[in-house]
């Protein structure tokens, strides 16, 4: 199974990218955020033209988060992170599908930090902890997909020093990534790419693109069943210099069946298998 996660920087606007790239890459799920749709705007039957079935939370103008199934209808199993039934924002949600339970999340930017907004992608960050830890309880092959909006380590950001007051690399927000992986969680990417520098990323001020001057923010977390069937992973970041494209680039792992027991080495190279040209 070949799973992506895509921040589409708006669904509709970028809508032609996204058919394009899923095309060519044929992803059998696919996570995205940052819709910036409401539910009723959500382009479905576009989708289902070009072979996947959907579910999606949109939210007008802001954040949104959907999964796609190729040839298949996702079995929804939750949406909205629990513990705040007050929180209106949509950043969660949540599928099974052919036996692997996937929750798609964007996480909350955090700027300016400190401040309200930092204060409330905290108290999210440790919602989902918890939330991972029940799933992670229960023995399920599960994944975790999507922009989590933190730069784990010096080497997911061209310029570490800029970043330091930044709320995507404050100490706090890596400190909460790093405990939500302790829980048993395995960053695909960072497992098959122990020491390159991997973006999915890329602003669009400042010529970023063209200077690789990324970030690495969308991961994969495994669960230790799931863990065990990683075979590759990379970047598909061509997709980034394409035109009217995300600031992102799709990312994607491929999980064997469920014979398989161990991770393959670490590999170089962070292009899909499939060319993407641009």
């Amino acid at each position: 199974m070949k799973i992506a996660t895509f921040n589409v920087n708006g669904i509709n606007g970028r809508l032609q990218v996204l058919l394009r790239w899923l095309a060519q890459a044929q992803p059998d799920v696919v996570c995205l955020q940052e819709l910036k749709a409401s539910d009723d705007k959500f382009p479905q039957g576009a989708l289902e033209k070009a072979g996947y079935g959907a579910i999606w939370q949109g939210q007008k103008s802001w954040n949104g988060v959907a999964i796609l199934a190729r040839g298949a209808a996702p079995l929804e199993t939750r949406r909205g992170l629990p513990g705040d039934p007050d929180d209106s924002h949509s950043r969660y949600i949540e599928a099974a599908i052919d036996g692997i339970l996937i929750g798609c999340l964007y996480m909350p930017n955090g700027n300016p930090a400190p401040g309200p907004k930092f204060d409330y992608k905290l108290k999210w960050f440790e919602r989902l902890i918890a939330h991972a830890g029940e799933l992670q309880a229960a023995k399920l092959p599960a994944v975790l997909v999507g922009d989590y909006n933190v730069m784990p380590a010096d080497i997911d950001v061209y310029k570490p020093e800029r970043w330091v007051d930044d709320a995507l690399f404050r100490p706090e927000v890596r400190d909460a990534f790093h405990r939500l992986v302790a829980l048993g969680w395995t960053d695909a990417l960072r497992r098959l790419h122990p020491t390159e520098r991997i973006y999915t990323f890329w602003d669009y001020f400042r010529n970023a693109f063209a200077r690789d001057a990324g970030l690495r923010i969308d991961h994969f977390l495994l669960s230790g069943a799931l863990a065990r069937r990683l075979t590759a992973g990379g970047v598909d970041r061509a997709v980034r210099g394409w035109e009217k494209t995300s600031d992102h680039a799709p990312a994607w792992i491929e999980i064997g069946d469920q014979t398989s027991r161990r991770a393959p080495p670490a590999k170089k190279g962070l292009t899909s298998k499939r060319r993407i040209p641009r």
